[in-house]
């Protein structure tokens, strides 16, 4: 299993579902005894035209919802599945926001070859106290429900499993088809809100126009535009009025804007979160039946056509030769690329961006450098050029400030793809804005806190680990922070350790999303004195408890994909051009400028020391490792020291 984002989108914008019923509960005592409403070509459906079908599944669908877009394909394929049995399957559209266009569009998409309603007014969802899209009801030969609630337990808010556990409507049909009772009828349908067409209050402070308009522009519309990652556009009054109880559910719920930072610790340039206010403006606006009002509306910013860049990139490569087809369904595994960008110089970079093709099944995307045709390790784990999540806005860089690509290197590309329902093709590029290298004062370098030692035991709802960065900072400023795990990952804290052991915190993470992997940006760069480092905490939750998680009775180690896990703390801080990017080492290097056997040795305990405390436990250190530490770890106590890891370096 693995996450769905864009999802920031798209299933990670799975943020946008729940399941809190509203409406009247369906009444499965109440036969169905009438649906008289219209397709989207204008055709009037009625029960009779279901006379010889002994099942009737009536699917509540939307045409912007994630879920529902992966469920439509499934639906479809069900519906071919039974025709034989004469079943008989209707989506209904009941989305004031959906129109006759959006849902002829979304049939054809999808190839919907039995009848898609356009539920105007919302009159059969209220009939039947529909809630979600998508939400079923099945009816048996005498129109008395059956079954309600999902389809099936794959999708969900925030993960997508590998394969089906429990496929709640295919048996429900199965069982009435053999004239057996429904074993399971009913279940909770977890998906995106019907966005109703309700009463207007007229005395309502809180308008579109009067203020929702500005602040969705200021807080949303990045991302909820045509053309961007999340799933459907909060530009105008009707797409946006249809939207409003789902607005104020997951504001409500402080699942949107997508900010997890905690306000206790430090202030960051790029914070989401909506002030209590703001927050008050969408409640009272969805309430008072999210009213239009009068006034002026803000002026939607000029359309990115490409790149955000300032202008035009020195350098485009592609991050795939040739692009890549992402299938409708199913796990795609991280892609890697290599490119030769032919720099036969240092070059410094004053702007980066990776675009991708297809926002819609772009989950991230990072790019490495390293010496050209180095094949292996690409030290992922520890630092990166530039990166893209969902969301991502170019950072303008401090005045002075750039990365450097070594002359001599290639790029490296690792890209994570999110299906979305449908067949989609990617190939995204990389553009890259060159400084002179005499306007640079000062280099900035992305390294990392790592616990590559990870063995998380099964159904643990609090596992806790710490990485502390190996090497010592020079002089610094620290400018961002980029905390990574995966599926399991709960909860992430960055502290500053000074030089005199004191700690101060500077990232407090309470509730991490691997849909949202933010790079928390300071608002003032953070001076840290030479003789610093980084120590990270993080806590994993491999319990039932947490919904995406793949599979709580296995335990858990370090890995690439999703369903293993990471902890990376990156950072993200600048030098002055030309000084170290580390404490350079004490004397009695090996010569050459190499660090002595004992040095080297020391950089590998403190990068598994993750706490500091000068201890390792055996069974901390990774698999690769374990018999060379079993051997150093003299007293066979089962704890490796600071103290034993140099004797044995001085001993070789």
């Amino acid at each position: 299993m693995r996450t769905l984002t864009s999802t920031l989108f798209l299933l990670s914008l799975f943020s946008l579902f729940g399941g809190r019923p509203l409406q009247a509960a369906p009444d499965f005592s109440q036969p169905l005894t009438a649906i008289d409403v219209a397709d989207y070509r204008g055709r009037e459906w009625t029960l009779t035209d279901f006379d010889d079908a002994p099942v009737v599944v009536l699917a509540f669908m939307g045409t912007e919802c994630p879920l529902a877009k992966l469920y439509a394909d499934r639906l479809v394929e069900m519906q071919q599945a039974y025709a034989d049995r004469n079943v008989a399957f209707v989506m209904v559209m009941s989305n004031r926001q959906d129109s006759i266009a959006e849902i002829a569009a979304f049939a054809r998409r999808h190839s919907v070859e039995f009848p898609v309603l356009k539920d105007a007014g919302n009159k059969l969802a209220d009939q039947l106290g529909a809630e979600r899209t998508p939400e079923v009801f099945v009816f048996d030969a005498a129109r008395t429900l059956q079954y309600h609630g999902r389809i099936d337990d794959q999708y969900g808010v925030g993960y997508i499993r590998d394969s089906v556990a429990e496929q709640e409507l295919r048996t429900a049909i199965d069982e009435l088809l053999a004239g057996k009772p429904v074993t399971i009828a009913k279940t909770t349908a977890v998906g995106c809100k019907i966005g109703r067409q309700k009463e207007v209050r007229d005395d309502a402070e809180a308008t579109f126009r009067g203020g929702v308009a500005h602040l969705l522009m200021n807080r949303c519309v990045s991302c909820h535009r045509e053309g961007e990652i999340a799933p459907f556009a909060l530009v105008d009054y009707e797409e946006a009025a249809g939207w409003a109880d789902m607005i104020a559910e997951v504001v409500r719920e402080e699942r949107m804007p997508p900010w997890h930072a905690s306000p206790d610790f430090g202030t960051f340039a790029n914070d989401r979160s909506l002030t209590d206010d703001e927050k008050q403006m969408l409640f009272d606006w969805a309430d008072a039946g999210a009213p239009e009002g009068e006034g002026g509306l803000p002026e939607l910013p000029a359309k990115v056509s490409g790149w955000q860049l300032p202008r035009e990139p020195d350098l485009v490569v592609n991050v795939s030769p040739e692009p890549f087809d992402v299938p409708a369904e199913g796990e795609v595994r991280y892609q890697y690329y290599v490119v030769d960008p032919e720099i036969t110089e240092d070059r410094w970079i004053e702007a980066a961006e990776l675009l991708p093709g297809n926002r819609a099944v772009v989950h991230h995307i990072l790019c490495f450098v390293r010496p050209k045709g180095e094949r292996g390790n690409i030290q992922a784990a520890r630092s990166f050029l530039v990166g893209y999540v969902p969301g991502t806005r170019v950072d303008v860089l401090p005045p002075g400030m750039a990365k450097k690509i070594p002359a001599g290197s290639e790029l490296v590309f690792q890209i994570h793809y999110t299906p979305i329902g449908t067949d989609q093709t990617d190939q995204s590029k990389l553009g890259i804005i060159f400084k002179d290298p005499e306007t640079v004062t000062h280099e900035i370098v992305t390294t990392s806190a790592v616990q590559p030692a990870l063995r998380i035991p099964p159904h643990e709802a609090n596992y806790e680990v710490s990485a502390m960065l190996p090497e010592q900072l020079p002089d610094a400023v620290l400018l961002g922070m980029s905390p990574h795990m995966h599926l399991r990952g709960k909860a992430f804290r960055y502290e500053l350790v000074k030089p005199d052991g004191t700690r101060e915190t500077l990232l407090d993470v309470p509730a991490y999303d691997f849909n949202w992997q933010t790079n928390y940006v300071l608002t003032e760069p953070l001076a840290i004195s030479a003789g610093s480092r980084i120590a990270c905490t993080a806590a994993f939750d491999n319990s039932e408890a947490n919904l995406a998680n793949p599979d709580p009775s296995q335990t858990v180690r370090w890995g690439d994909q999703t369903y293993e896990e990471m902890m990376i703390g990156y950072f993200h801080y600048a030098v002055p051009k030309g000084s170290p990017t580390v404490m350079p080492e004490k004397a009695g290097g090996g010569g050459n400028g190499q660090p002595s056997r004992v040095e080297a040795a020391m950089r590998i305990f403190r990068f598994l020391d993750g706490d500091g405390d000068g201890k390792v436990p055996l069974d901390a250190v990774p698999g690769r490792m374990q018999e060379i530490a079993k051997r150093i770890d003299r007293n066979g106590d089962g704890i490796l020291t600071e103290e034993e890891m140099k004797a044995a370096a001085e001993a070789n």
